[in-house]
């Protein structure tokens, strides 16, 4: 059959030659009219015809767009009607005006219309408020993608239950790729025999082989620390709502026969690439033992970590030899550089400071300039003394400059050493590390999730008790050039002393070491006590914040303070540790106002609740004894919420283990 632009084509040319007939004909009459007129009966007939065909043709026309209009509305009708789409309105008062039979078989009712969408499907009455244009809900136990036409109230209902479940199963049989490693193996079976070694072996072989057999996992050992291990999301899901009690079973099983072993897995997921995930898995156990080890770290390919284990203080594993390759690679960048400026971070405490001229020392000792990032406004009332101390001394004073002239000094050339912290929004300039390119970290916390980007060498203990003792250990490697003055072993001496809590706290056989060295060198302890001192406005400072203080759980103490009162960091942190030599303490936690829109926690343990964690979730961190955060834009109130809340999950959490 034509189509209805061919029997237009039929039409046109009927009229096209008629015209030129008349006008022929007429021209014709002209001339001869009886040949003219003999013309027009021969025409006639012609015409006729094409006449008569036309109005066929016309009429097919139309009955053919006739059946195809019905056609099509009977399609849509079908369409609307039965096709498995469900499709809903409703008034302005969510009671639904009309669905279509599809919709109301996936509810098992007859009909929908005139019931309320508060009664029928209530969780749509959010999406509806908030103009959302598509969004994947459950009813009835299937799941549904909405699409919702706001100004028509219409919503469009599509099932994709069996899609949901495909995309499910994919998502939980990707794979996972972790890398597990005995944190101090090497340590433990230096001074073993063979038999006690292959003991040893064969304990954590088989402990890891029935973890591996029981969950899953392909597992297999690469190296005499080292393991691969291979499952799936849906594995991963499963040993996360265990808390990877593997960290547990090694720990104390390996700990009743006096060898104290640890494990650090690192996990890789998120990827469909091997290689990556490879790359990943290896990521997440550096972050592991960055961050002392006896620990789960798992990287999300959003950016996000997640953290597991870390409940034991680090294990003391340093090595002489490893301060030795610090020291002499410190030594190599520091020479080819043409200064060296050395930054800590916001508020700086003693270990900052002595950590700081420490390294000043050693840039010195390497025939090289180093200059010490402190902000005036930004010291409290011990670094205050010690910098009056410091200005006795012209030759180390003047070494001291503001970030703004740190900013102008920096050249192409420059050495940027980073001191008792590796967070960027820490420190005291962050326009430094984006200005200079040769960056050195050097610090005593566990490793956190931000960390400063790519720098040129990482010196990070965990088990350490103070920057300042790392840097000491430095100092015993450096050339002999110039002797390390009474003053400057002071200060190194008052950051140990204040981290270690005057050496009762986190304090190993290395720290006694290092306060040796520094005592050889001249250290002035009645000096480092004056330092320390407080004055009494800050005594009865502290007092009034401990006066507020109350138990939330069994052993955790937490005092608050005032609304209207904004309180220094340090005498915060002053307050937690005073808190914890109270009788029946075992974690303290101060909260108050640091400034108009920052509310600061500083929390200390015992050891016995692992603080770090809990001031991770609440965007901080720190060590296992020793944490603390900085929230903004929040109350004292809403803070206080949000410590209860983290201590209560930490400590349900680690009953449920």
């Amino acid at each position: 059959m034509p189509s209805y632009l061919e029997k237009r084509s039929i039409r046109y040319p009927i009229y096209w030659l008629m015209g030129l007939t008349v006008v022929l004909l007429g021209i014709l009459a002209y001339f001869h009219w009886i040949i003219s007129l003999i013309g027009i009966l021969l025409a006639v007939f012609p015409f006729y015809y094409l006449f008569k065909i036309n109005s066929l043709k016309r009429k097919e026309t139309e009955d053919y767009i006739s059946t195809l209009s019905y056609r099509v509305k009977k399609v849509g009708e079908e369409a609307l009607m039965e096709m498995p789409i469900g499709i809903m309105l409703i008034n302005d008062d969510f009671y639904i005006e009309w669905t279509n039979p599809f919709l109301a078989s996936c509810f098992d009712e007859d009909t929908l219309v005139g019931r309320s969408l508060y009664d029928v499907a209530e969780s749509l009455i959010p999406l509806i408020k908030q103009d959302v244009e598509t969004e994947v809900i459950t009813l009835h136990e299937r799941k549904f993608r909405v699409i919702l036409k706001h100004e028509e109230r219409l919503l469009y209902f599509f099932d994709v239950t069996e899609q949901t479940e495909i995309e499910k199963l994919y998502q939980e049989e990707r794979t996972v790729i972790s890398i597990i490693f005995l944190d101090n193996y090497d340590e433990l079976t230096q001074g073993m025999d063979d038999q006690a070694r292959s003991s040893l072996n064969n304990i954590v072989t088989s402990i890891l082989n029935k973890w591996a057999t029981d969950n899953g996992i392909f597992f297999k050992r690469v190296s005499s620390d080292r393991f691969i291990a291979v499952f799936n999301e849906h594995i991963l899901r499963y040993l996360e709502k265990g808390k990877f009690s593997i960290l547990d079973d090694i720990r104390e099983i390996t700990a009743k026969r006096n060898l104290p072993l640890t494990l650090s897995i690192g996990v890789g997921t998120g990827l469909s690439s091997l290689p990556e995930l490879g790359v990943l898995a290896q990521s997440s156990l550096d972050l592991a033992l960055g961050r002392g080890g006896d620990q789960v770290v798992i990287k999300q390919t959003n950016g996000k970590v997640k953290f597991f284990g870390g409940k034991t203080n680090p294990v003391e594993k340093r090595t002489r030899v490893r301060a030795r390759v610090i020291a002499h690679a410190l030594k190599e960048l520091i020479s080819e550089s043409d200064q060296v400026i050395i930054m800590g971070h916001k508020n700086p405490d003693m270990d900052a400071i002595g950590a700081s001229i420490g390294i000043r020392k050693i840039a010195q000792m390497n025939q090289r300039e180093g200059y010490i990032v402190i902000n005036p406004q930004d010291i409290d009332t011990s670094i205050q003394r010690m910098m009056t101390e410091i200005q006795k001394n012209e030759a180390l004073f003047s070494r001291f400059i503001t970030p703004a002239q740190a900013l102008e000094m920096a050249t192409e050339d420059t050495l940027l050493v980073i001191v008792d912290t590796h967070k960027p929004s820490m420190v005291i300039e962050e326009k430094l590390i984006n200005k200079i390119a040769h960056v050195v970290v050097i610090d005593h916390h566990r490793r956190a999730e931000e960390f400063i980007h790519n720098p040129l060498l990482v010196y990070m203990e965990p088990y350490a008790s103070s920057t300042a003792e790392l840097v000491t250990e430095l100092l015993e490697y450096q050339p002999k050039y110039g002797k390390i003055e009474m003053l400057e072993a002071t200060a190194l001496l008052a950051g140990i002393t204040v981290d270690t809590k005057s050496f009762s706290l986190r304090t190993g056989s290395r720290t006694f070491d290092a306060a040796s060295y520094l005592r050889s060198q001249g250290a002035d302890t009645v000096l480092v006590q004056k330092f320390l001192k407080e004055d009494v406005h800050t005594f009865i400072k502290r007092a009034k914040l401990i006066e507020n203080v109350y138990f939330y759980r069994e052993g955790v103490a937490i005092a608050k303070g005032q609304p209207d009162e904004e309180i220094h960091q340090v005498l915060i942190a002053q307050t937690a540790d005073t808190l914890l030599t109270m009788n029946g303490v075992l974690a303290s936690f101060v909260i108050s106002k640091r400034s108009e829109n920052t509310v600061g926690i500083s929390a200390r343990s015992l050891g016995d609740i692992n603080v770090q964690v809990i001031m991770e979730s609440l965007e901080g961190g720190g060590h296992l004894t020793n944490a603390a955060t900085q929230l903004t834009d929040q109350s004292l109130d809403e803070v206080e919420e949000r410590l209860h809340a983290a201590i209560d999950e930490y400590l349900e959490g680690r009953n449920a283990e």
